[in-house]
């Protein structure tokens, strides 16, 4: 087995997990700890891990389905070795972090480096392992001491060290400063480890008398210091490293240059350089409460990138605080109320995402009445649908103390309820539906079917405590709700519809999980066909945009956005921030 590893340097933020992730990813290794604001989303694999979000980036970039097993984190670490004392595996030896933590990182990263994640037989050729955090970090001391011992125990020419680091330009002189990475890779050796290539960020290519430096000072040779220098999207990302063949410097440093075959990216350039030229917009009202940090909804974004990508379009993403759309704010801050509200109006469809507590939930139920009334397209995901399901009972049904028991444990008309698999309420963790479940559809003819190509189930998956009603279920079909989608139970509803809307979707999974570039999720695909005015192209296609939408979109001519209450919304570009379009408030790619 051969090792790559992947470290950080200087600041945070330099983008390891998509470097990792375009050399070729197999483990991530994270000393952190995850939450919404401090690290973004909290990313789902099929087994029910609940993991970084750089395990989605692996997922994306190659179409492979990752364990809980490949997330390695302090906590983990810490625990098994607990778990071997009390057991008494030490025989009653003093505990220490060198060498049973150390030695428990290193059996880990061995043994979960021979389990296969293509679909293939057999472990791989090379195991990609990232370093979380920043060199210097004291949280990942542990795990920096047992990779030098690691590296030093499989020897030359199985190890290979990519360090990530900065090279920034100062706009007063406009130089290119090569001191926070010569000071970081000596940080680094100080730890016992040694880069054979460096992977520099920065605005712009490395200027040739900056790669000597970097060569002569960290003592790297120059044809191993590549530049990963601002690009439009970060499908850009592999095509840099292949220009620069930074591929052929890991294979030499890892003797594998007689067993590779040349990489094969047609595919994946052509569709970047589309991602690049597209120009007909299509704008979706992000509704939800973590709006100041992107990085909290990424996979949602990137399935809504997906999604555009496929029906050649750019995508436009209007962050619109729940809160901000409530009577309260109207009257606190009238002119916020108003353009949040301006925001939602001229979007092309909406989209409520998935979340926890009752923090904005009275504006996510105006605006799912907003787009079911006015029939803009909607797609709801977890709290989203149910969100859905709120509002519909309350609207419709007239039940206006309908509610979830999330948020009134009271209520009399609980469309929304408790229904874990296993737990309590007070332990979150337990009690969560977690991972890869199935999806049974119901009513063969629904856009959902269509959508996921005709087929009878889905597997998708899941994390959340509550779930609708099915005691209200018959009481909302006969008003309109379609639950065209249940598990095998038909207890737990997963999937409805409103029959009599253009496209009101929700769903109680997380499709975002699963999309891929080339391969955009279903539900997405759905909410941004609608939103473009191709969506009877695509159910007729049974999920697939058809010839005559992409070559009408490509050559220009974008149907009109009309939506069915007469309104036609114009869209003018919002700001670019590499290649993804946002309304400025923080989207980043």
């Amino acid at each position: 087995m051969k090792y790559v590893l992947v470290t950080g340097g200087v600041v945070s933020g330099l983008g390891k997990g998509v470097t990792a992730s375009s050399i070729d990813p197999y483990l991530n290794t994270d000393a952190g700890t995850m939450s919404p604001f401090e690290h973004g989303e909290v990313f789902v694999l099929d087994d029910g891990g609940e993991v970084d979000l750089d395990l989605g980036n692996y997922e994306r970039f190659l179409d492979t389905t990752l364990t809980r097993d490949n997330n390695i984190t302090t906590g983990k670490i810490f625990r098994s070795v607990i778990d071997k004392e009390r057991k008494g595996d030490y025989l009653g030896k003093t505990v220490q972090v060198v060498p049973h933590i150390t030695d428990a990182i290193q059996e880990w990263i061995e043994r979960v480096a021979m389990v296969p994640v293509d679909g293939k037989e057999g472990p791989a050729d090379v195991c990609v392992i990232e370093l979380g955090g920043t060199i210097g970090d004291i949280e990942s001391m542990p795990f920096i001491e047992g990779l030098g011992q690691f590296s030093y125990r499989v020897g030359p020419g199985n190890f290979c060290l990519v360090h990530v680091s900065l090279v920034p330009v100062l706009n007063v002189v406009g130089e290119q400063k090569t001191k926070p990475t010569q000071h970081s890779v000596r940080g680094l050796r100080g730890l016992g480890l040694t880069p054979n290539i460096l992977a520099c960020r920065s605005t712009k290519v490395l200027d040739e008398n900056v790669k000597a430096k970097l060569a002569q000072f960290c003592h790297v040779p120059a044809e191993n210091i590549v530049t990963l220098y601002d690009v439009p999207n970060i499908w850009h990302v592999p095509l840099l490293l292949r220009d620069q063949k930074a591929h052929e410097a890991i294979l030499k440093e890892l003797n594998l240059h007689g067993v590779a075959r040349e990489p094969d990216l047609k595919e994946w350039t052509a569709r970047t350089i589309l991602c690049d030229k597209l120009h007909d917009t299509v704008r979706i009202a992000m509704v939800g409460k973590y709006t100041g940090l992107s990085d909290a909804y990424l996979s949602v974004l990137k399935a809504l990138l997906h999604a555009s990508v496929a029906c050649h379009q750019k995508l436009v993403v209007d962050w619109v605080a729940a809160g901000d759309l409530e009577d309260a704010t109207a009257a606190e801050a009238p002119e916020v109320h108003k353009a949040a509200w301006d925001l939602l109006k001229g979007a092309d469809g909406v989209l409520v995402p998935g979340g926890f507590g009752d923090r904005g939930v009275r504006g996510k139920i105006l605006a799912a009445k907003y787009a079911r009334e006015n029939k803009v397209p909607f797609l709801g995901i977890c709290l989203g649908m149910q969100i859905a399901v709120i509002e519909f009972a309350q609207s419709v049904l007239n039940l206006h103390d309908a509610n979830s028991t999330e948020f009134d444990p009271e209520t009399k008309n609980p469309c929304v309820i408790f229904m874990p698999e296993q737990g309590s309420k007070t332990h979150m963790g337990g009690t969560m539906r977690l991972g890869s479940r199935r999806t049974y559809f119901k009513v063969a003819d629904c856009k959902s079917a269509k959508l996921y190509g005709n087929v009878n189930y889905v597997d998708e998956r899941h994390r959340h405590r509550y779930e609708v009603n099915p005691d209200m279920v018959s009481q909302l079909e006969n008003a309109g709700l379609s639950f065209v989608g249940r598990d095998e139970t038909d207890r737990r509803m997963e999937i409805v519809e409103l029959t009599s809307h253009p496209y009101f979707v929700g769903v109680q999974f997380h499709p975002e999980f699963k999309s891929r570039p080339g391969k955009p999720s279903a539900t997405f695909l759905g909410l941004i066909a609608a939103a473009c005015g191709n969506l009877t192209s695509v159910l007729q296609g049974n999920g697939h945009v058809s010839k005559s939408v992409s070559n009408g979109i490509s050559n220009g001519h974008s149907p009109a956005k009309v939506h069915q209450n007469g309104h036609v919304y114009k869209s003018s570009n919002g700001s670019s921030v590499n290649g993804v379009y946002s309304n400025g408030n923080g989207v980043h790619w």
